[in-house]
């Protein structure tokens, strides 16, 4: 009786490694898009046997589901077991946890402001010299990601705490091909190009953009990704980061001429589709619309990768949709900036699976099978693009890897009544007729009052 019941053991455990084998998504060794030789080699470094590596991220949904399929293979990798959890309220959750003593083993969050509170209570532990030169060897603008993920610790010593992982892009331009076909319109490699352009299509009787900066009580948002954006184009990334920590103040010359660039395309009425009265009350999501129109009421939409999922339904992204690069000047000489987001992983509670996993990231496969399926993006050098599951990710990460200067969404970056608040108001006075000096001046006065 003793024999069959370790038997049945064995076959249990042995169906177990097999099940387990078969959750896979893509299976070692058979696909060539992948590169399994750093899945081996990591593989062959690592056994974690009966331990459990507890993950805290943003991820729910169809996101939690893609985050589990590349945990899978660092299960099977190490034989550690990755329990996965989220909430609705994630940023509050991993603030009680962490502070109640009993935080995950990692955790991932899109929000440098919250992660640098983390940091400065003590709460993160530094993942070390040798994973910040992994970042900086290896992600292209690779000192913008190391000083994204550097943060003061509870001493006030700077110290690198957290792994990018799954980026996002807001340097884009929409645009139909065909539209551009019709009008025998080229891709604008510059500003100078883009501005020259928008004039063209006006010349030639149509309207540029379309712009709608309408969100309900977030009204006003999608201008300051304009800002911030342009910021990057007249300005160089040092002076970027003093604006979003108010080092310098938000009505500095630099500021103001971002705005006013703004305004070039916004305030003028034969630039916008409704004309510039339209566009504080346009629904950011119904703005693009017009680009699908016939004969169409704009030709170019400014807004990061997501707003495609609001394009009218049937539409054939690379074909009736495409984007291309939100360019800088020629005449600046700021190499190629990208603004966009992401997510970053840190260690919460110490343990040998804990920097296993972050040695995990470090691999190509924790990034290809992620791509291989939908809406990863990421700054790797080294991955293969042509892991991306179609060509628009595949572009986009082009984007990413062609950067020479990336910096998170400034808005996020700063106070929550500054970012979501007063720059938001702000962008709409400007865009109802105030000046940019005078829109500026009202968000430092606002800064001002909650230091």
């Amino acid at each position: 009786m003793r024999k069959t019941f370790v038997l049945g053991v064995a076959v249990a455990a042995l169906c177990a490694t097999f099940a387990h084998a078969a959750d896979l998504k893509f299976k070692p060794g058979e696909d060539s898009r992948f590169t399994w030789k750093s899945y081996e080699d990591f593989k062959a470094g690592h056994d974690l046997s009966g331990q459990t590596l507890t993950v805290f991220g943003p991820w729910r949904g169809e996101d939690e589901t893609l985050f589990k399929s590349i945990a899978a293979y660092f299960e099977e990798a190490t034989g550690a077991k990755l329990e996965y959890s989220s909430s609705e309220n994630y940023e509050q959750q991993i603030v009680i946890d962490t502070q109640a003593g009993s935080p995950p083993n990692i955790a991932i969050l899109p929000q440098p402001g919250l992660i640098a509170d983390l940091a400065s209570k003590g709460l993160l532990t530094p993942l070390g010299e040798e994973t910040k030169k992994f970042v900086q060897d290896n992600y292209a603008a690779g000192d913008s990601w190391v000083q994204l993920g550097t943060y003061k610790g509870k001493d006030g010593k700077e110290e690198f705490y957290a792994f990018p992982y799954k980026a996002d892009v807001k340097s884009l331009v929409w645009y139909s091909p065909e539209n551009f076909e019709d009008a025998d319109y080229e891709i604008p490699q510059t500003m100078e190009d883009l501005k020259a352009l928008t004039e063209q299509i006006v010349a030639d009787g149509g309207t540029p953009w379309c712009i709608g900066l309408g969100s309900g009580g977030a009204t006003g948002w999608p201008a300051t990704d304009w800002v911030e954006d342009l910021m990057l184009r007249v300005a160089p990334p040092e002076t970027y980061d003093k604006w979003v920590t108010n080092e310098i103040p938000f009505n500095d010359p630099a500021v103001i001429e971002a705005i006013n660039e703004f305004g070039w395309f916004a305030k003028n009425p034969k630039f916008v589709a409704g004309g510039t009265a339209a566009v504080a009350t346009t629904d950011f999501r119904e703005s693009p619309d017009g680009l699908f129109s016939l004969p169409p009421k704009c030709y170019l939409h400014h807004q990061a990768q997501f707003i495609s999922s609001f394009f009218p339904q049937g539409t054939e992204l690379g074909v009736d949709a495409d984007f291309f690069y939100f360019p800088p000047y020629a005449s600046k000489d700021l190499g190629k900036p990208v603004l966009g987001a992401g997510t970053l992983a840190m260690i919460t509670k110490d343990s040998p699976a804990a920097r296993a996993f972050i040695e995990f990231l470090e691999t190509p496969i924790a990034h290809e099978v992620w791509m291989a399926q939908s809406g990863f993006l990421t700054p790797y050098k080294t991955v293969n693009p042509d892991a991306y599951a179609n060509d628009i990710l595949k572009k986009q990460g082009q984007i990413l890897t062609e950067a020479t200067t990336f910096r998170f969404d400034g808005s996020d970056l700063m106070p929550g009544k500054i970012g979501a608040g007063a720059f938001w108001t702000a962008m709409v006075d400007y865009v109802g007729g105030k000046s940019a000096e005078d829109a500026a001046k009202e968000v430092q006065t606002s800064w001002d009052a909650i230091k």
